[in-house]
Order: structure tokens, then C-alpha cells, then sequence
């Protein structure tokens, strides 16, 4: 176990580990650190990731190459969860299958690798072809771990889709049996023109595109668990509504929720309802719907705005949330049914909860020194539930909001103004223990939501 202190500025760049995503957490510096484990294991395994070897002579086939092979180590490398080699360190062969490739190669020093992915990639006729194997290197006997078969129309996209298939099967099968996340979605909020749409945009942050075109304002897209719909809030003649667009139909779809101001929604891990805050009857309270809309009830009654739900995912019987009930926002969870109220955070100004998908954590904006003349500003913080210590995960890079958890439960994804002017934020991602930080977007986006798969 990890001994470390609050003070020390390093500590959370030790929390990361193949298989285990360690999470420290600190209440105060009386009390000592503790660990939880959100995955199994112990060790980093080294993988090795093979250029892959072309077949034919199709014009194609170099471009998609390329594509396929940045794509599959990008991904392996973002999973948090290898010891990757370094492309100088391997060997200068380039094995294109089983028969073409010497496992003692790989596994002796400079590269010694534990696992090698290797395979070839042609492209013909219009389609492009994947044979992709991933070997044991120190397994001479039965070295075979993976195997796969992809065919797919020869375009640039299909070669990272394809990356990002074979990634996420190597991810599974060496990452304590949790699926990867390579083919996941981030949905956000783009600002062009003085008005904010809704995006989507592949995890590592390729393929952004517009999803509406409403002419306005949205804010806080949430994608449904099964992807078929983003339900947001947007500005029209009635103040801010609840809104709903369909990924299967590729449109705006009714929702009839009216009366007062509405925002924030959350859906519910089984998709069956949604969870939001309604200034209806006076102050913003939260209010839980069905999936379509209807059958709306009152969860929260106290003077002082309540606002930002998220279901425990794990669960789906608690709902965290931000009040001001007290004053300043803070932190609080509590039973679906309104009951169960506990005050997670002691002072402050949190905002933005987000609840991990083991159930275990929450992460969340806060300024912990928040008043007037206090120093420090917004960062991403990480809570365990259970005994309400926490981690800050950001330092002095600017105000930060908006954490999501990936459905892995290894990464984060969180809105970040490096100026603290309006606007100009920009949609980064990190490991849960806050390392391997890099920005997704340009400036402009904001109020990332990750899909549930």
C-alpha cells in the first residue's frame, strides 16, 4: 500500500497500475490514506503493438495502415493500463501472422515484451481486411491469446473503427475482464456563433460532428444507457427546457415537460427515467420523469435551489446532486424516493456531480476555498461515498467543471478554461487517479458526457 501525504504534490502519479486504478483518498491530515481497488490486479503487463504488415497491392492499403496502426497504439496507450514499448525497442521485423514471428525476439531484452499484437491489413475491392492476433511472448507452448477477423468498406473511419474494435478485445481480455472503451462516444457542448449545440466525438476525440442545429442555447447533454437518445436542456420562448434528440432517427423528438425552468437531466441506469431539476413550484427542486417525459414527481422540498442530479449508476437507487439549501452549493445524495439525505462536502462551492459506474466515487467540481479573498480555484475532485474522503485530481490549470466517468470507471473526461473567460473552455480527458491529461478539443467545447458503452 502507497503511503503518501496531502501535501506532496507527486502523489498522484503512483496511483495508476495494469489491471488496478488505485484511488487515494484524504480527509484531513490527521487521518491516514487508504486504498480502494476499482479493477483487479497488481502489475502493468508490457505489451508490445506491431506495425502491422501489409498484404496486396492495393493504393489504399498504405493510408489505411497508417491509420490502423496509430489508432491501435493510441488506444492500448490511453487504456492507463499497459507498459507499452517503444516502437525503437522492437524488433525490425514485421510479423504479418503466426508463422512470421519469433516470440523470443519480443520477449528478450531491449523490447521484453509480455504480449505482442501483431497482424496484417489489406485492402481490396473496396473493402479492407484485418487479421489480428495477440500472443503470449513468454508462452512457447500455447502463445495464442486472441485472434480476430475484420472486414470492413475501405475508408478511413472503418480503419479506426476497426482499431478500436481490436483495441477494446485486448482490453477485455487483459484487463481483469472490464470492457475497453475505445468505440465509447463523448457527448458535449460546442459554442459557434453565439450559440451552444450538441456534439458528439469519438473518445480519443476524432470524428466531432453537430447532432442539432437549434439556433439557441443547450446545455448538459446526457446520452440514454442503450445510446438511442440525448436528452439536454435548451433555451426557447419558455426559458430553458428539457429537450430530447434520437440517435436512432437522427432528429429532435418530443418530450412534454413544461413549466418552469428545467435543466440538468440524468438519466437512470436502466433508461427507464430521468432525473432533473424544476423551478415549477418555486425553487429549482428535483423532479424524476419517465423516459418519455411524463408521470413527473417531486424528490426534493427545501428553500434553496437543488439542481444537477446523477443516478448511482450501480444501483440506480440513489441520486447525488448539488443544494443550496445551506447557503453555498454542496454536495448531498439521497434515496430515489427523496429520503436517505446525507451533505457530502463541508464548505466550499461544489458543482457538477458525477457518479463513478462501480458506485463507489464521486467525482465533482469544487472550490474548496471558495469566499471573499479565498485563493484557489474550481478543480476536479474524486469522493469515496462510503467515508466521504476525498482526492484532487486538478492543479492550478485553470477553472475546471463538468467531470464524467468513462463506463470503464478508469478515466474522466472534465471541462477546462485555462483563462477563466467564458468560452473559452476546452474538453480534456485523465486517468481517474487525474494523470495522462490531454485536451480532446479546441476551445469552444464544454459540458463533455461520456456514453454508458
Amino acid at each position: 500500500m502507497f503511503r503518501v501525504s496531502r501535501s506532496s504534490p507527486s502523489f498522484s502519479r503512483a496511483l495508476s497500475g495494469l489491471l488496478t486504478l488505485f484511488v487515494l483518498v484524504v480527509c484531513s491530515p490527521a487521518q491516514d490514506t487508504f486504498h480502494t481497488e476499482t479493477s483487479s490486479g497488481a502489475d502493468r503487463i508490457r505489451i508490445a503493438v506491431a506495425d502491422f504488415k501489409p498484404a496486396g497491392a492495393d493504393a489504399q492499403t498504405g493510408s489505411l495502415k497508417q491509420t490502423f496502426d496509430t489508432t491501435l497504439s493510441s488506444d492500448l496507450t490511453a487504456a492507463g493500463i499497459f507498459d507499452i514499448v517503444s516502437k525503437s525497442l522492437q524488433p525490425q521485423a514485421t510479423p504479418g501472422g503466426p508463422q512470421e514471428i519469433s516470440l523470443a525476439q519480443w520477449a528478450a531484452s531491449p523490447s521484453s515484451a509480455a504480449m505482442v499484437a501483431f497482424g496484417s491489413l489489406a485492402a481490396q475491392s473496396g473493402h479492407v481486411t484485418v487479421q489480428g492476433y495477440l500472443f503470449d511472448a513468454k508462452n512457447t507452448q500455447f502463445p495464442q491469446v486472441l485472434v480476430k477477423q475484420y472486414s470492413e468498406e475501405a475508408t478511413e473511419d472503418s480503419a479506426r473503427q476497426i482499431a478500436h474494435r481490436f483495441a477494446d478485445e485486448i482490453i477485455f481480455r487483459l484487463g481483469g475482464g472490464i470492457p475497453g472503451i475505445a468505440e465509447t462516444r463523448i457527448f458535449y457542448i460546442k459554442l459557434g456563433g453565439g450559440n451552444k449545440e450538441v456534439w458528439s466525438m469519438d473518445y480519443d476525440g476524432a470524428n466531432p460532428h453537430a447532432l442539432t442545429s437549434l439556433g439557441t442555447v443547450s446545455i448538459s447533454p446526457r446520452v440514454a444507457p442503450d445510446n438511442s437518445r440525448v436528452a439536454f436542456s435548451s433555451l426557447g420562448r419558455d426559458g430553458f427546457q428539457i429537450r430530447m434528440y434520437s440517435l436512432l432517427l437522427g432528429r429532435m423528438v418530443t418530450l412534454p415537460i413544461a413549466g418552469g425552468t428545467n435543466l440538468s437531466p440524468a438519466w437512470s441506469p436502466n433508461g427507464r427515467e430521468f432525473a432533473y431539476s424544476s423551478s415549477r413550484s418555486g425553487d429549482p427542486e428535483i423532479w424524476i420523469a419517465d423516459s418519455n417525459g411524463g408521470s413527473s414527481r417531486r424528490i426534493t422540498s427545501f428553500h434553496g435551489p437543488d439542481v444537477s442530479p446523477t443516478y448511482n449508476p450501480k444501483s440506480g437507487a440513489q441520486i447525488a446532486w448539488i443544494s443550496g439549501r445551506t447557503g453555498l452549493p454542496q454536495l448531498y445524495i439521497m434515496e430515489t424516493d427523496g429520503s436517505g439525505v446525507q451533505r457530502l462536502t463541508d464548505g466550499g462551492y461544489a458543482t457538477s456531480p458525477s457518479w463513478s459506474p462501480n458506485g463507489q466515487f464521486i467525482a465533482y467540481a469544487w472550490n474548496r476555498k471558495y469566499g471573499p479573498g479565498a485563493p484557489g480555484g474550481q478543480d476536479i475532485y474524486v469522493m469515496e461515498v462510503a467515508s466521504k474522503r476525498w482526492i484532487q485530481l486538478t492543479h492550478d490549470i485553470g477553472r475546471c467543471d463538468f467531470p464524467s466517468w468513462s463506463p470503464d470507471g478508469r478515466h474522466i473526461v472534465f471541462a477546462n478554461s485555462a483563462s477563466g473567460r467564458a468560452g473559452d473552455t476546452t474538453v480534456m480527458s485523465m486517468l481517474a487517479d487525474g494523470t495522462q491529461r490531454h485536451a480532446l478539443t479546441g476551445s469552444g467545447a464544454d459540458m463533455p458526457n461520456w456514453s454508458w458503452k
